[in-house]
This record gives C-alpha cells, sequence and structure tokens, in this order.
C-alpha cells in the first residue's frame, strides 16, 4: 500500500520566519502535535510540540523573539509519495521521529504521524481477529 493512501493531505505549515507564540497557537487551533516548516511548498523542517517545550521554555531564551528556524528540527526526513507503509514505518523506526512528511519530489503533499500508523496496524488486528472468531468453534 502506497504510504500516500494513509497521509494526511490537510498538513500544517509555517514559515521560517514565524514567531514561535503562532507556531503554538496554530496547534492549538488545529489540535495538531507538529507545524511543517515550509520555504514555498519544500518541507525544510518541523516543529513538535515537544521542540517548543525543551528548545523555548526549557531554553534560557525569550520565546518573544524566537521563530520557526531557531527551533525547527531542520535535518527533516521525508518519503516519497509512493513509498510503502513498511518503508516508511522502518524510517521512522531507524530515526526515532513519530511524524514523517511525504512528498512527490520537493513538493509537501502530505504528513503520516505513528498515531495514523498505529491506527491502521489496530484496524488489521481486528479484521484478522474476525477472521479467526468467524473459523474458530464455540466455546
Amino acid at each position: 500500500m502506497p504510504i500516500e493512501d494513509l497521509a494526511r493531505s490537510d498538513v500544517v505549515t509555517a514559515a521560517p520566519d514565524t514567531p514561535v507564540a503562532d507556531l503554538a497557537a496554530t496547534m492549538g487551533d488545529e489540535n495538531v502535535g507538529s507545524v511543517v516548516i515550509t520555504s514555498g511548498e519544500t518541507p525544510v523542517g518541523i516543529v513538535t510540540d515537544r521542540d517548543l517545550t525543551v528548545r523555548v521554555l526549557g531554553g534560557d531564551v525569550d520565546p518573544s523573539e524566537q521563530t520557526a528556524e531557531d527551533v525547527m528540527s531542520g535535518d527533516l526526513c521525508t518519503m516519497e509519495r509512493n513509498a510503502g507503509f513498511y518503508e516508511a514505518a522502518e524510517l521512522m523506526a531507524e530515526n526515532g521521529i513519530r511524524r514523517l512528511p511525504i512528498c512527490d519530489g520537493d513538493t509537501l503533499v502530505g504528513i503520516i504521524t505513528s498515531d495514523d500508523l498505529n491506527e491502521l496496524l489496530a484496524d488489521e488486528q481486528q479484521h484478522f481477529a474476525e477472521i479467526v472468531r468467524a473459523q474458530r468453534s464455540a466455546y
């Protein structure tokens, strides 16, 4: 199954010069834990709720002077839209990340999270359980 079939296309994005207070407000308004930082349509970083906590609140910095570029994780891992579910899960595990932007070339087209992958696996387990229940004898 291509990862684009699982990815959300409504990615919350912001520019590198966005103030961190605006990022936090956006995360609250959109009920998300991350904002992908883009230059045009190209993802260049990601800011997570944990980044805001550790790098802004936990850091010795003035939050009013911090922007997305100051706190974002810039070593961004992305995945091409036609990659498979297993490839995405493997990349996330190898890099210890919970959010994976999906691209078509350099253009951001979606995002998938560890929660999305867990939900898919839970659905598949439920279908498998139904098969097992249908084939076993009654107790």
